[in-house]
């Protein structure tokens, strides 16, 4: 299943910035919400390569694996 997750609002943590509407898409293996995926340990991997290829930035250090900052879409 491909799922597209999209960063919700403006976030600066840690030396990271995010701002709304960065995205990237996945592809997970079962259907998911936003916290079994990134609390599945593959999942959270996916998520975390997928912004760090597309805009070099690592989300998890951000502190943005929650409901506040990320939305989760199911796109397949």
């Amino acid at each position: 299943m491909l799922y597209k997750l999209t960063v919700k609002s403006d976030l600066s943590s840690n030396g990271v910035r995010l701002e709304k509407g960065m995205s990237v898409e996945v592809a997970f293996h079962q259907s998911a919400s936003l916290s079994s995926l990134l609390s599945d340990g593959k999942g959270q991997q996916l998520v975390i390569n997928a912004f760090k290829t597309k805009y070099g930035v690592d989300v998890k250090k951000a502190g943005a694996f929650t409901s506040r900052y990320l939305d989760l879409e199911r796109i397949d």
